[in-house]
């Protein structure tokens, strides 16, 4: 759903914008996820699984502000640390007693950037066919994708509160 508020804002010849938020994000989680996995930090979970969804609310509601920040990569770099904890507690619970962290933690790295690329690409494909094919103006699909994104996520929100 992150990834899905990013991406809807960007057409294909956006692609060196898109690649450079996608890589914000993605140093964001990759920091927190390697930290955390490793045991170097360690945050209440809770607060991790009702933050995650509150990015996601955020991203959404810059679309419908405005389309494009100055600071995004900032933010985007920031919620990708929030998001990486996320992931962290995941993987963690996948490992279970393993001895060697560094292959897992580069697989599981890896696997979610091969998912990030392909939510990326339906996206992309989403607003070609959403554009070109049904004539949707930009604004009306940001503003339809974002809204049902909240929509969606808030329950989240509210179910997640600590």
């Amino acid at each position: 759903m992150f990834i899905l508020s990013l991406t809807c804002v960007y057409l294909v010849g956006d692609y060196k914008k898109l690649l450079w938020l996608v890589t914000a994000f993605t140093l964001g989680h990759s920091i927190t996820l390697a930290l955390a996995t490793l045991h170097l930090i360690q945050v209440n979970i809770a607060w991790v699984e009702f933050l995650i969804p509150c990015t996601i609310v955020g991203a959404a509601i810059s679309n419908l502000i405005q389309s494009e920040a100055k600071y995004k990569y900032g933010v985007v770099a920031f919620f990708g640390l929030i998001h990486g904890l996320g992931f962290s507690n995941y993987l963690q619970s996948l490992l279970g007693s393993e001895n060697s962290l560094f292959t897992p933690l580069l697989a599981f790295n890896l696997g979610l950037e091969l998912g990030q690329l392909v939510v990326v690409s339906i996206v992309l494909a989403s607003t070609i066919l959403s554009l070109h094919v049904f004539h949707w103006k930009q604004k009306a699909y940001i503003q339809v994708i974002s809204g049902i994104t909240i929509g969606l996520v808030v329950p989240m929100i509210l179910e997640r509160w600590p």
